[in-house]
């Protein structure tokens, strides 16, 4: 099992980057960057590649609209050059509030662009030309196998580090897993309780499982919580209500809600609606209070550290092959030594 952690800043991010070498010499394995509407991902990986030496720098995520497949597979294929073979894409389709409210896009048909946009970086990034007669229409005036304009068929004018890119895909909904387990290298699920995995996933994952090509390696599981070892430290869970209040209830809209759909799966159906009605009605704080403390508990680890230990073998239990921590407070390349000795 490898560790994994997000780039989390408040303010600076550059200030944040600059801490990843200190978690790498601890022994980190992956970092994340996330991007929704803020700074955007390729830059700070950039700016990671340059810092650091050995540490995976990943994307967590690239949306599928916002960049052409070409833009894609050149920022694949320049992060992996930069970084020496060390970039990892994350896709995913993020949802009609950044999409349509940020980028200006119709959020449309997420499953099988995905599909798409999976297949032509694969085949860029191999020097193939790009050709797509889809939902992607490359070359653009490309109708019916024929080309009716002036736009040609290209292939990227460089050789990419790697002719592979490792590319994951972030997604909650069965289709949506089911894709992953089928075409993608890894798979990128939030709000993750172990234990609850396989009633709520388990079919998706054997589903698509059942049709991955024989030239993929097996899939790999990046997920974990926020994490703090110590005897007195289960107060700290209070930390992350703020994080499950807003993703539950305030994602998307009443019925179109990715996050508390996932909260009903796991069958806090009741408290899910409580949380999402407080939230959207403006009672934050309330909402924050509504997130079960059982949901808090799987979906995180900690607590003492034999506790910590138990909560990591029930990660790895369910499937996941990347154990990515958010620290709570204190020395995180401290909690980084702590958790790898942990995993063993």
């Amino acid at each position: 099992m490898k560790l994994s952690m997000p780039l989390m800043y408040a303010g600076n991010p550059r200030e944040a980057a600059d801490q990843v070498v200190g978690l790498e010499s601890a022994g980190l394995d992956t970092v994340w960057i996330a991007e929704a509407y803020g700074f955007d991902s390729p830059t700070l990986m950039g700016y990671l590649a340059a810092k650091t030496e050995t540490i995976e720098i990943g994307a967590a995520i690239l949306n599928i609209y916002s960049r052409t497949p070409g833009t894609l597979i050149q920022t694949a294929a320049g992060l992996d050059n930069v970084s020496g073979g060390r970039a990892i894409i994350g896709l995913g389709a993020s949802g009609p509030q950044v999409i349509e409210g940020w980028h200006g896009l119709p959020y449309a048909k997420p499953l099988g662009r995905t599909r798409e946009v999976i297949d032509l970086m694969r085949a860029g990034l191999r020097r193939e030309k790009l050709e797509s007669d889809g939902i992607i229409k490359l070359p653009l005036s490309k109708e019916n196998g024929a080309v009716t304009g002036l736009g040609k068929a290209l292939k990227i004018l460089t050789h990419p580090e790697r002719s592979s890119v490792p590319i994951y895909i972030a997604g909650l909904g069965q289709k949506s897993v089911e894709q992953a387990a089928e075409i993608a290298d890894g798979w990128l699920p939030f709000l993750y309780a172990p234990e609850k995995a396989a009633s709520v996933w388990g079919d998706a994952l054997a589903a698509g499982n059942a049709k991955r090509s024989a030239d993929l390696a097996p899939l790999e599981v990046v997920a974990g919580g926020m994490c703090a070892i110590g005897e007195d430290v289960k107060g700290l869970l209070d930390f992350a209500r703020p994080l499950f209040a807003l993703y539950i209830g305030g994602m998307g809209a009443r019925g179109k809600n990715f996050y508390n759909d996932l909260a009903v799966q796991y069958g806090y159906e009741a408290e899910a609606k409580e949380i999402q009605d407080l939230y959207l009605d403006g009672k934050k704080k309330e909402a924050e209070a509504a997130v079960p403390l059982e949901l808090l508990e799987l979906a995180n680890l900690v607590g003492p550290q034999s506790y910590v230990k138990e909560r990591i073998e029930a990660f790895r239990e369910s499937g996941v092959t990347n154990l990515q921590i958010t620290p709570a407070a204190g020395d995180a390349p401290g909690l980084v030594r702590q958790v790898k000795e942990l995993i063993g």
